[in-house]
């Protein structure tokens, strides 16, 4: 996982009764972030927060819960803002491991496809570049396996899965360059006191 703030208690509610159950996992989520943070335009956070979730309202025992989970979400958004916007060769996406060691991508890549889905005619100009639109290539691959199945085989697939790892953080670094040609400058943040009301579990 990234270095950085604690992660956790975030993980520990996504994977709760509490959540929704069409929520993102951690590792889609972080995808999903990245692919806000580096996109071709502002996306507010009161259109992707609802995303998160699945479409449903999210559950909390408290409101110091509540605000431990949503403060976490946006601790993490603004670490990659950061990141990217000082030093983008860092950037670390949050995989998952299996128990026998192989890192799993596939989360990661949807949930960034997820951001992408949010501003498709924008993400348009990328997608169809000559030269840069190989850098969204494995993501769409990798994060639409039912669609592009038929296009790889088992050996090619656990080849793409296996060097996933390295290839991210290389191709979202050039896509946060592409954009960057592009991209209005950032408006502020909305502001985070706007949240979610809370519905407390029985």
């Amino acid at each position: 996982m990234a270095d950085g703030i604690d992660l956790e208690p975030l993980a520990e509610y996504l994977n709760s009764d509490l959540a929704p159950e069409a929520c993102m996992g951690l590792s889609d989520l972080d995808g999903f972030l990245t692919g806000i943070v580096i996109g071709p335009e502002l996306v507010p956070r009161s259109e992707w927060l609802p995303v998160i979730w699945g479409g449903k309202e999210p559950q909390f025992e408290s409101e110091d819960q509540m605000g431990t989970v949503l403060a976490t979400i946006m601790g993490r958004y603004n670490e990659i803002d950061t990141c990217f916007g000082s030093d983008p060769e860092k950037f670390q996406p949050i995989l998952w491991e299996a128990p026998e060691g192989k890192v799993i991508a596939s989360d990661w890549a949807a949930g960034f496809l997820g951001a992408v889905a949010l501003r498709p005619e924008a993400w348009e100009r990328l997608i169809r570049h000559r030269q840069a639109g190989i850098l969204l290539a494995p993501l769409l691959v990798l994060g639409d396996t039912e669609r592009h199945a038929g296009r790889l085989g088992a050996a090619d697939e656990e080849k793409l899965s296996t060097v996933m790892p390295d290839i991210i953080p290389a191709c979202v670094v050039g896509i946060h360059e592409f954009w960057g040609k592009y991209r209005d400058r950032r408006g502020p943040q909305p502001r985070r006191n706007q949240r979610p009301t809370v519905q407390r579990s029985r």
